[in-house]
């Protein structure tokens, strides 16, 4: 009997995702292999406390703002759980295992923060190395890597907080350069969290203020009539992109609730898309996610303009959502490679790549 493959699962984390963290780590737990895997569970408080046991999602999920749960949440079953401590305190360890599968959204897990530590154990990891996950969060850094490469990205802005004690002077900069309607993002989150689609002066201040919660860096941008396409990466040096999806929101933009919470939203898999749109968007795909230097896994967005037909590169999510209704699975799955089989591929990069060096 060939000894299975011990896997540290670890989710939950100190940002604004924490919850779809969550929903995602139940569903990549749900769908290893237990033939294949040892799930050892790592669940990360808002707090920063870190807890290890088959209990730690139940635990988590106990603790869990109800109203930023997906309405798929699924009922976790309780079990033992111990916790470990913050990082560098007196008993702080990670279990022993063959590879890490971070399942962490937004800031300190999808920015490099783990990915250090973790360089830094010597352990193998699903996902992009510290650089990519620290430029792939932050989508200013982001922004100006895709440029560099020559990549279509729409005009926007970056603006730091301390910059809103002059809140006129700077709408007004704004407005100098970007038009209504404009998106405001904080700079390193994701999930939609904290972002607004603003349409006048009034809205575009609300919008500013919103973002400053979450990041010090905001970034604005020019908006447009435009079809959401999304399409998944996969691979270390050799990288394959999925079919194209497409996101039809249940509200005027998809925002954290049309995501997540109202269950009113679309996908389409395969989107409708021209075989040389798809080639578009496919060969954009594999060179931004090779404009950050990725590895194992991302999700490109794109917007296709509606009007002119113009695709322009959104973002790159280094470690896209896994819950049941993520579009990265369905679109490996529409391109042929389903969920359990798509974790198995995840898991041999990992263990393809496991230092920066290699």
């Amino acid at each position: 009997m060939i000894k299975p493959i011990t896997i540290a699962v670890i989710f939950g984390g100190q940002s604004g995702e924490h919850e779809v963290s969550l929903v995602s780590a139940h569903a990549v737990m749900s769908n290893l292999d237990p033939y294949r895997y040892r799930i050892e569970a790592i669940g990360i408080g808002k707090d920063g406390r870190w807890w290890h046991g088959p209990g730690a999602l139940a635990k988590l999920m106990a603790e869990a703002d109800p109203a930023r749960l997906p309405t798929s949440a699924a009922q976790v079953a309780a079990g033992p759980v111990r916790e470990v401590g913050r990082v560098g305190m007196p008993g702080w360890e990670l279990p022993t295992c063959d590879v890490v599968f971070p399942v962490l959204h937004g800031p300190y897990g999808e920015d490099g923060t783990i990915q250090g530590l973790l360089e830094l154990a010597g352990r193998p990891y699903v996902g992009c190395g510290v650089a990519a996950s620290a430029v792939g969060m932050d989508k200013g850094l982001m922004k100006a890597a895709f440029a560099a490469a020559g990549l279509p990205v729409l005009p926007w802005l970056l603006i730091r907080r301390s910059e809103l004690t002059d809140i006129v002077a700077l709408c007004e900069r704004i407005e100098a350069v970007l038009h209504f309607p404009m998106f405001v993002k904080p700079a390193n989150l994701g999930s939609s969290v904290g972002v607004s689609k603003v349409r006048h002066r009034a809205e575009l201040i609300a919008g500013l203020q919103e973002a400053a919660r979450y990041d010090r860096r905001i970034i604005v941008e020019q908006g447009i009539a435009a079809r959401e396409i999304e399409i998944s990466v996969l691979g270390n040096e050799q990288v394959a992109a999925s079919i194209p999806g497409e996101i039809i929101p249940a509200g005027e933009w998809y925002d954290y609730h049309a995501k997540y919470i109202d269950g009113g939203s679309q996908t389409i898999v395969p989107a409708e898309l021209s075989q040389a749109q798809i080639a578009e968007v496919q060969a954009l795909a594999i060179r931004a996610f090779q404009a950050i230097d990725g590895a194992g896994l991302a999700r490109v967005d794109f917007l296709l303009d509606r009007e002119q037909g113009t695709l322009w590169l959104n973002e790159v999510n280094t470690m896209p959502g896994f819950t049941p209704i993520s579009m990265y699975a369905k679109m490996w799955a529409a391109s042929g490679l389903p969920y359990p089989q798509l974790l198995d591929r995840l898991v041999e990069l990992a263990l393809e790549r496991p230092g920066r060096s290699s």
